[in-house]
């Protein structure tokens, strides 16, 4: 018995890294596998290859799993909507979407291009909205379905260079919430997860000092993407019914609960302020609670578990 039993799944970026370790483990714990992939490079800039994903297809028929592949870009709301159809068409329906497809296009935001800001919005936040709109109706309707979106640290603490991969990953936080909170009644489950695991599309990001390498070699070794199957498949699961709107790291064998945002300190002042006195006296006493502008290796500075 399996935490997917009679399930079935769309799992994107399917074809390599977290996606595929998503597929293979939610094909083994039960679940019939629509394994969606474009087969293009980490920067997406080429028209894709239908090969990756039947790779990855092929993969979980010959372990006896249940699967089929898709080649289409989650970043076209048609194409999506055929995958949800492909989904009920072969396997009879559809229950849970594991959403990690992304793409790369870091830059210092005063170099950035408006096609590589478009191109990442595009396919992360786009992406999400596009498989969240198109199965949302159906999964209101049989009172069952969860979606398990990507966010990142580059958004969620931030990261230099990725000012795009940054806002679309933060805004799929605020498209997770708002999904978790409409679905609560329909029991309709949304939750993010931001990975530490070494990928194709890490392996992008510069190694520029000797810190920066360290980091790398960490990640190499002890940051897998095998280990952040477990939590999107355990999130994807039935059983997991009390779990929705939260926000999850997955660290080697560390899974990280994140807060969300709250007020953390405020002032008032009875006459009203200008921007004197709040220059004066609002910033100054609440400096002690700003939060500051480190990069995630600042807040994980320990070796992965």
């Amino acid at each position: 018995m399996g935490v997917l039993d009679g399930k079935v799944v769309i799992v994107t970026g399917a074809a390599g890294g977290i996606g595929k370790e998503c597929a293979l483990l939610a094909a083994r714990e039960g679940a019939k596998v629509v394994a969606n992939d474009l087969g293009g490079s980490v920067t997406g800039g080429d028209e894709g290859d239908a090969g990756p994903a039947e790779k990855t297809a092929q993969e979980i028929r010959a372990a006896g799993g249940e699967a089929v592949s898709n080649s289409e870009s989650v970043a076209s709301m048609t194409a999506v909507r055929a995958m949800v159809e492909q989904a009920r068409d072969t396997f009879g329906g559809l229950h849970a979407i594991i959403n990690p497809a992304g793409i790369l296009r870091d830059k210092m935001f005063h170099k950035m291009d408006d096609a590589d800001w478009d191109a990442v919005i595009e396919v992360h936040l786009r992406g999400a909205y596009n498989v969240s709109r198109a199965s949302i109706e159906l999964f209101r309707d049989q009172q069952d379905g969860a979606y398990v979106h990507f966010t990142s640290t580059s958004g969620l603490i931030g990261n230099i260079g990725q000012a795009n991969y940054a806002a679309a990953k933060l805004g799929v936080m605020g498209l997770s919430r708002i999904i978790a909170m409409e679905g609560l009644a329909k029991n309709v489950r949304s939750n993010i997860i931001a990975p530490f695991a070494w990928t194709r599309m890490i392996a992008t990001i510069p190694v520029k000092d000797e810190a920066s390498a360290q980091r790398v070699e960490r990640m190499k070794n002890a940051m897998r993407a095998d280990q952040v199957a477990q939590l999107a498949v355990a999130l994807a699961s039935p059983a997991a019914k009390e779990t929705s709107g939260q926000i999850f790291a997955v660290r080697g064998n560390e899974v990280v609960l994140f807060n969300q945002p709250r007020p953390v300190r405020s002032v008032a002042r009875i006459e009203g302020w200008t921007p004197q006195t709040l220059l004066d006296q609002a910033l100054p006493s609440m400096k002690a609670s700003f939060t500051d502008v480190g990069a995630s290796a600042s807040v994980f500075p320990y070796d992965p578990i």
